[in-house]
């Protein structure tokens, strides 16, 4: 069986485990293709956040995408968070949500470029909150993370 991918605005409503690919959309590269291939081989459905055609000029497109990616975060059994070298841009709804669901009980599996101008504080934030989670340098080390606790967790759950 091969991962079923989940692209944002479509609701997922099987019962196979799932990761959200949480981190930078704007202002960088694609690294959600990356990790999607990285998983495509396990028995997953891969929430991705990333739309390839965003509407911007529709005023309800931004209400929509947030309260997809709230539902999705809530019901992923992994969230893999990876912020990217993007110059300028911090990705400050990433590191919203990586404070937040890193402070529950949660499987992540976080990630920082080298280049990421915020990744010092990403390490500081998961040292305070959850110094059993490592942050990873790469996307590779971070989705081979993520493959782990999907494996963890499926052992657990059963399935």
């Amino acid at each position: 069986m091969t991962a079923s991918y989940v692209e944002a605005v479509t609701d997922y409503t099987g019962d196979l485990p799932s990761v959200f690919l949480a981190g930078g959309i704007t202002g960088c590269p694609d690294w959600q293709a990356t990790a999607f291939d990285a998983l495509a081989d396990l028995p997953v459905a891969v929430f991705n956040p990333r739309r390839k055609n965003f509407p911007i000029h529709v005023p309800a497109a931004s209400a929509e995408q947030i309260t997809w990616e709230y539902r999705h975060l809530q019901r992923a059994d992994v969230v893999l968070f990876w912020f990217p070298a993007s110059g300028p841009v911090v990705q400050p709804i990433a590191l919203y949500e990586l404070g937040r669901y890193a402070s529950l009980v949660l499987e992540v599996a976080v990630g920082a470029d080298a280049a990421y101008s915020r990744r010092q504080d990403v390490e500081i934030q998961m040292r305070l909150a959850r110094p059993d989670i490592a942050v990873y340098d790469t996307l590779a080390a971070t989705v081979a993370e993520a493959r782990r606790l999907l494996q963890v967790r499926t052992l657990k759950a059963g399935r």
